[in-house]
């Protein structure tokens, strides 16, 4: 699972350049959150753009990751990139006084995507293209918010392991308080993506990458000496969040259907 940072680098930082040409923009905007993902994204986009054609938006929830925040403004700070301080509270508080519920999981949902909706219209309002940070581990076992974090314009992230993304970052030379930090989506206090998951990054993306890129058979990689109960789950999260990677199936009724026989790219030679 090594991989070239180098090359890496390059070819993402062309995709990001060439990607948001194609799609009309020339400039990009991302939400930064002062975790591992974004941070990469960020440095990856200064690459590919320079720093006065990426806007960062921070948004918290009242004080619940003063850290990321610290980290985002040292981050954007780092770059030299334009960046704008968000807070949802009033608009998350107003609608959960509304609709009231203790589930954690509604809560950190609902944030998210009140966080994309505000990059949507920011994205508008600045002619910029809205850049994802999730990357292949959680693409894979649906560790994200549908139409929240999940939603972009473009991913460079998303073929790349969470360790994989580690291992970019110290080269982009993020500072190391970023990259050495346990991972959290911020949904509650104390929160961290490894205890949610219920196993660290390093074991998943080992059964991840044994199953997806060298197709081995969950009874292959268990008998490498992984645990079954741990491959089983983790097949089962693929297989259950599928519906969040694809588009939403249409019923067939014509002839040429979007998504069935009507699949040309946005840049198709007319």
């Amino acid at each position: 699972m090594k991989i070239n940072p180098e090359l890496v680098t390059r070819v993402l930082t062309k995709f990001i350049s060439e990607e948001t040409r194609k799609a009309g923009f020339e400039r990009v905007i991302l939400g930064l959150s002062g975790g591992l993902d974004s941070s990469v994204c960020a440095c990856l986009a200064v690459k590919a753009l320079g720093r006065e054609k990426v806007l960062a938006l921070i948004m918290p929830y009242r004080d619940l990751d003063l850290e990321g925040q610290e980290h985002a403004r040292k981050m954007a700070d780092l770059l030299g990139i334009n960046y704008r301080k968000i807070d949802i509270s009033p608009q998350i508080d107003a609608y959960f006084s509304a609709f009231p519920t203790d589930n954690q999981l509604l809560r950190g949902n609902k944030m998210a995507r009140e966080r994309m909706s505000i990059l949507y219209d920011f994205s508008a309002r600045e002619k910029a293209l809205i850049l994802g940070t999730s990357n292949k581990t959680e693409l894979l076992i649906g560790y994200g918010t549908i139409h929240g974090d999940m939603a972009c314009g473009i991913n460079p992230m998303g073929d790349l392991y969470k360790t994989q993304v580690r291992e970019l970052a110290r080269y982009l030379k993020v500072p190391e308080e970023i990259t050495s930090k346990k991972p959290t989506a911020g949904l509650w206090p104390g929160q961290t993506d490894e205890e949610e998951i219920g196993l660290p990054y390093e074991e998943l993306d080992s059964i991840l990458y044994k199953l997806v890129d060298l197709r081995q058979s969950p009874e292959e990689i268990i008998s490498s000496g992984f645990e079954k109960t741990k491959v089983k789950r983790i097949l089962e999260l693929i297989k259950k969040s599928e519906f969040k990677r694809r588009m939403p199936p249409i019923a067939k009724i014509s002839s040429r259907t979007v998504g069935h026989d009507f699949l040309y790219p946005y840049d198709w030679d007319k």
